[in-house]
């Protein structure tokens, strides 16, 4: 399984992203995705998350602001992203969940590359 997460960039504090993550395999529909963030120095930080039946999980640090969804027939997973914030500012990842909480990194086993997203004040 590969993760190719793109979408990333600069953007003003108040303004919105799009990020993608395309998967490749056969199965993407079967398993839950989800959405991570780091900063350096940091740990990784979950922000989103979605079942495989479409329940979606966030923090509240990001909750009314950020919006996961997929596309199963294009084996590809959203973040929107709106009203930034520079404490936004982080290397974003999505990665696949295997099993467990949705919220812990452990619940992962593939992992895309990171886009970045940096938000000016």
């Amino acid at each position: 399984v590969q993760l190719q997460a793109s979408g990333g960039g600069l953007v003003q504090a108040g303004g919105c992203l799009r990020l993608s993550c395309a998967a490749s395999g056969r199965t993407f529909s079967k398993y839950g995705m989800g959405w991570f963030r780091q900063v350096p120095g940091k740990e990784r930080e979950f922000v989103a998350a979605i079942s495989w039946s479409g329940n979606t999980y966030y923090p509240d640090s990001v909750k009314g602001r950020f919006t996961i969804s997929r596309d199963n027939a294009k084996n590809t997973v959203y973040l929107q992203m709106n009203s930034l914030k520079p404490e936004d500012t982080a290397l974003y990842y999505c990665a696949r969940r295997n099993s467990g909480n949705y919220y812990y990194t452990d619940s992962y086993d593939y992992w895309g590359q990171g886009t970045l997203v940096t938000v000016s004040s």
